[in-house]
This record gives C-alpha cells, sequence and structure tokens, in this order.
C-alpha cells in the first residue's frame, strides 16, 4: 500500500478529522476528543491506515504544541505575569509540588528508588495545557473564575518544565550513551547550566535582536516574508533547545514571553494561528493513534487502575486548593475536573527520562499509556462536569444565605450589579439617590464591596426579599440581570406585588424587548443599542459629517427603531413577514434621512430637548431634589 506516500498520509489524517470531528462536536464532545477519536481509529489497532510512520507524525505534530506555546507565551506580557504572580505562583506552584509528593509517596509504597518515584511525580503534576484549554474555550468556560484558576495552574506548569528539565540530569541513575552529541560530554552540573544559558539567550536575543529583524522585514510590505519569518523564529528556536537537549516547546514559550511586549505581537499571532490550528489538530490525532492498547491488554487492571489513581490524586488535590483559595463549590470542582489528567509534556519527559536512564522502558512505557488514556478522558470529564455536576448547582444555587437588608426606605432598588447595572447605580449615587443593590453573585459581591460599594446578597425574583429591600415604600425598580427568563419573572413579581413601582428593564435583544413591551414596562433599554448608536454617531463625524447633523439623524433613526420595535411587539407573525417590515422600515427610513438638509437646520431640534425622558405619568418634570 501506499505507507510511505506523504500524500496518502495527508489524506488519511485530514480525511479522519473531517469525519470524527464534526460528529464529535454533534454529539457534544469536542473537537479535541474527536480528534483522539480519529487518530484510535485509523492506528495500528483501529483500521491499520496509519502504522510505523506514526512517531514521524508525532514528531511532525508536535510542532502544533510549540506553536501553541509561543502564542501563548505572545499573550503574556512580563507585566502581567507580575500581576499574576499571587494565583500563578500560589496556586500553581502548590498543585505542582502536592501533585508531585503524594504521587512520588504512592511511587515509594511500590517499591520504586526515590529518584523515579520523585519523577513520576513530576511527570504527572503536569496537565495537558492544549486539551485544557481548547476544550474549556470550546465550552465557553475559559473566562470563569475556574477557567482562570486553571489557566494560571497550566502557565506555572509549563514554566516549571525549565527548572524541571534542568535538574532531570542531576537525578541519573546512570549515563546515556543515546543523549544528543551538543549534551553528551557535559556533566549533568553542565547540562544544568546549559538549560540556564540557553534561556538567558533566548531572552536577550528577543530583546535586543529580533525587534529590529522583524521591523527590516515589515518595512518590505511583503506579508509573506513576515509570515516566513515568524515561521523561522519558532522552528530555529525549537531546534535550538531541541540540540541542547530540551524541550522545544520549552523554548517558544519563553521566546513568546519575550516578544509580549513587542510591536509585531498581533501580526505574529494572525500568521501563526492558523498553522498551529491544525498542527495541532494532528497532534491530537497522532496521539490517539499512538496509544499502545497491546500494554493495555496484557495488563488491563494495572493500567486502567494507575489511570484513575492519576486522576483520583490530582482530582482531591486540585479541589482541596480550589477550596483553600476560596473558589465556590461549583468552581472548584470544575476546576479539579478540568486538570485531573496528564500532558503533552509528558511524552517529551518520558522520552527524556529514558534517555538519561532515570526510569527505565519498562516502567516508562506503561506510563505513557496512562497519560494518552487520562487525556482522551478529559473532555468526557468535562461532560460529566456540564450534564450532572453544574445543574445541582444551578437548581440549588450557592448554599449562602440572603444578606440582612438594614436599608429598606431607598427609592431606587437595582435588581442585578454586573457591568449594565454598575453604570446605572454610579450615575444615581453620583447624583445623590440613595439605591438598594442586589445581586445573586458571590464573586461579585465580595469585589464591588472591596471597592466600596454596598452591595446585598439576594435573589430579586423572591418577595420575601423584595419587601425586605423595601420595595413597598420603593419609586423605581431597576431590572439589570444578565438572564432573560430571570428578568421576565422579576418583572412579573413586581408588578403583581407592587403595582405603584416604575419599572426600568434592560433587554437582551430585541426578542427580549418584545416580550417586556408586552408587558407594560415603562423603560426598556437594549443593552448594546445606546453605545452602538453612539458609536455610529462618532463614524459619521469622523467621515466628515458635520456633529449636529450626526446626532440629529441619530435621534431620527432611534426614534424610528423604537416606533418599529413597539409595532412589531404587538404583531403576531413569522420571520418572513418581520423581514418584509424590516426592509420597507429601512426604506422609509432612507427618505426620511435625505430630508433637505435646509429643514433639518431651521426646524426646531427637539433632538437636544431631553425633557421628554424625564417627564413622569403625568406629564410634569419632577424636581431635582434627590432623596
Amino acid at each position: 500500500m501506499h505507507e510511505h506516500d506523504i500524500f496518502f498520509q495527508a489524506f488519511i489524517y485530514l480525511l479522519a478529522a473531517v469525519l470524527t470531528v464534526p460528529l464529535a462536536q454533534r454529539l457534544g464532545l469536542g473537537s479535541v476528543l474527536g480528534y483522539l477519536m480519529a487518530g484510535v481509529v485509523i492506528g495500528p489497532f483501529g483500521l491499520k491506515l496509519v502504522g510505523q510512520e506514526g512517531a514521524d507524525v508525532m514528531h511532525f505534530a508536535e510542532f502544533g504544541v510549540v506553536m501553541m506555546l509561543f502564542l501563548v507565551g505572545l499573550e503574556l506580557q512580563p507585566s502581567l505575569l507580575w500581576r499574576l504572580r499571587v494565583p500563578i505562583l500560589g496556586l500553581g506552584g502548590l498543585q505542582v509540588v502536592g501533585t508531585a509528593l503524594v504521587s512520588g509517596a504512592i511511587g515509594l509504597l511500590f517499591g520504586l528508588p526515590w529518584q523515579t518515584a520523585l519523577v513520576v511525580g513530576l511527570i504527572f503534576a503536569m496537565s495537558s495545557t492544549a486539551i485544557v484549554l481548547q476544550t474549556l474555550n470550546e465550552k465557553g468556560l475559559l473566562k470563569t473564575e475556574a477557567g482562570q484558576s486553571a489557566f494560571s495552574v497550566l502557565l506555572f506548569q509549563d514554566i516549571s518544565v525549565i527548572p524541571i528539565l534542568a535538574i532531570l540530569p542531576l537525578l541519573a541513575l546512570q549515563r546515556s550513551a543515546v543523549m544528543s552529541p551538543e549534551a553528551s560530554a557535559l556533566q549533568p552540573w553542565q547540562q544544568t547550566l546549559l538549560v540556564i544559558g540557553l534561556v538567558g539567550g533566548i531572552v536577550l536575543a528577543g530583546r535586543f535582536l529580533m525587534r529590529p529583524v522583524f521591523r527590516l522585514i515589515a518595512s518590505t510590505g511583503l506579508r509573506e516574508v513576515f509570515t516566513a519569518t515568524a515561521l523561522l523564529l519558532v522552528i530555529g528556536v525549537a531546534l535550538a533547545v531541541k540540540a541542547a537537549g530540551l524541550s522545544p516547546a520549552l523554548g517558544t514559550f519563553v521566546a513568546g514571553v519575550v516578544l509580549a511586549d513587542s510591536e509585531y505581537r498581533h501580526e505574529l499571532e494572525s500568521d501563526i494561528e492558523p498553522f498551529k490550528g491544525l498542527l495541532l489538530g494532528l497532534f491530537f490525532i497522532a496521539v490517539g493513534a499512538g496509544i499502545n492498547f497491546t500494554i493495555l491488554f496484557q495488563s488491563p487492571l494495572l493500567i486502567i487502575g494507575l489511570v484513575l489513581a492519576l486522576a483520583l490524586v490530582k482530582f482531591l488535590v486540585l479541589l482541596g486548593l480550589g477550596r483553600f483559595f476560596k473558589l465556590a463549590w461549583d468552581q472548584s470542582l470544575l476546576f479539579a475536573f478540568a486538570l485531573a489528567q496528564g500532558g503533552e509534556f509528558a511524552f517529551v519527559l518520558f522520552s527524556f527520562t529514558t534517555q538519561n536512564k532515570i526510569l527505565t522502558p519498562q516502567i516508562a512505557e506503561p506510563l505513557v499509556v496512562v497519560v494518552a488514556l487520562s487525556m482522551v478522558f478529559t473532555p468526557l470529564l468535562i461532560i460529566i462536569y456540564e450534564r450532572f455536576v453544574q445543574p445541582r448547582f444551578q437548581s440549588q444555587g450557592e448554599e449562602r444565605e440572603s444578606d440582612d437588608i438594614d436599608e429598606n426606605e431607598n427609592p431606587v432598588i437595582i435588581a442585578g450589579f454586573g457591568r449594565f447595572g454598575q453604570i446605572v447605580g454610579r450615575l444615581l449615587i453620583a447624583n445623590r439617590w440613595r439605591v438598594t443593590v442586589l445581586d445573586i453573585s458571590s464573586s461579585q459581591i465580595d469585589t464591588l464591596r472591596r471597592f466600596g460599594y454596598k452591595v446585598f446578597y439576594g435573589d430579586a425574583s423572591r418577595l420575601d426579599l423584595l419587601h425586605a429591600a423595601g420595595a413597598a415604600q420603593a419609586k423605581l425598580f431597576v431590572v439589570a440581570v444578565d438572564d432573560r427568563e430571570k428578568t421576565l419573572e422579576i418583572v412579573d413579581l413586581v408588578q403583581k406585588h407592587f403595582p405603584h413601582l416604575k419599572i426600568l428593564a434592560r433587554a437582551i435583544d430585541r426578542r427580549h424587548a418584545y416580550e417586556l413591551i408586552r408587558r407594560n414596562v415603562e423603560v426598556i433599554e437594549r443593552e448594546t443599542f445606546g453605545s452602538a448608536l453612539e458609536m455610529g454617531v462618532e463614524a459619521l463625524k469622523l467621515l466628515g459629517v458635520r456633529s449636529f447633523r450626526a446626532r440629529r439623524v441619530a435621534q431620527l433613526f432611534k426614534l424610528n427603531d423604537e416606533h418599529l420595535l413597539y409595532e412589531m411587539a404587538h404583531v403576531e407573525a413569522d420571520d418572513q413577514a418581520i423581514a418584509a417590515r424590516s426592509r420597507q422600515n429601512r426604506e422609509e427610513l432612507e427618505r426620511l434621512l435625505q430630508t433637505d438638509d435646509h429643514e433639518l437646520v431651521h426646524e426646531i431640534d427637539r433632538a437636544w430637548d431631553v425633557s421628554d425622558l424625564v417627564r413622569d405619568g403625568t406629564g410634569k418634570v419632577p424636581s431635582d431634589n434627590a432623596e
């Protein structure tokens, strides 16, 4: 067959990815698990479409991890690393040390030499940066507290590979005969100095050499040459570091951090991102194809037991750290589920340790299978969390009791004090109006209280809490929660029990606004409409339109859009009819805005008259006296 035909191999790998990854995505398994499944299917223990060349493919695919860590490094300016030093060093350092010590102690109980037990513990402390970041990002969990904590730990792990690789030669049981020629003549302490010197050289070259080079290349105006230079940098650093017997990913990560403050950072990211995505997918396929099922079939209980032990040890350590660093229970569990696996650096470290005779092949080969299987199960652990763990916390809520509200005579109550509610509240407070603020996010409340805001924990959809907050005496109720169903639930409750309250509600989108209009809410603001309209005004001004006219046409646009909004809210029509009405409205709006400039200038400009925005229901303008 075409075993050595590179085009045939490329066809097989790409076909496997195209067939399995969309299927995995549709089933909610994520792309990473799809790539791993594709590798198993086409591998030596599946359809046997790939075989001996798997090792060569893995070496090639490792450049996906190399490029990923280079891009991670580009995102981490030294100033950002300094600001994140507490979570990175605290949470990340304790995770690596804790997992290494627990795993090493278990190794000692099984009779391993202390050097071997320590190395196994350090390798098992690593988690998969590629799988965790990709999976959390796909699930929309990367920006959560658990996601950011996981990122800090992964970052520390990536950085910790530097000292780990530096001290591994000191743990060699006997000299290696297969080390790289550059490193074979060196003593262990000399190898350690080589690592430090090489990292220092990358830092100096990035600071003083690469910036002038990129400046020169950019001056040519040839984007393909800039792309070639970016790839040359990544591959060149990887080869230099690999020649010293170290991990290529380690060197490119350091290079990325050094160039993070460069003015060419965004250009480098955009040039390398497509290569990274493709090669990373190839890496996952190669991992799946490279799982040695022979070892698994020979000792299934041992391998499965080690996989479960690895996951359990890391899960318990991570869960304990999550609670120690005051993460909520649901976030602590997500943090533990996400990182309870081995990492891609394990393959590099196992190879390095066998070369240096720290681990024997009899020990290393089963552990490679254990790490690979743990990586395969990671997306499944996230799915288990999403489907069985997270819903329990959503339905039950946090165990925190509602706060005792000691302010129940304020004229304004605000439900939800996130990015929308804060602006409303700050404006009112700045004008000396007293407000009672309710929110159900413990972390958000703790953060706001550190900034001096008085915020009470409680669910605004509870009638007893509204009574305690003084809804019977208040004048305005602002609903600014970031949940469409919860908003409607609060509005219905307030209208039923406190009909005197004027309600101002945040609409998530146009359809949400329809629901609020049908409930006769007094004031409805779509969360992005006002800021987008302001940007439109600035765009017109930059295009040469006079400020007066730009604001006038924006006001006409707003009035027209709000008229259409209220019109369509009470029309039961299908999407096709709504689309036809929208097209008709666009034509009417264009004719309106093409009115003669003379009329626009000399007509009484009600765009500057905002009194109608503050009139109450009687048609009178309320006084400015704040309560």
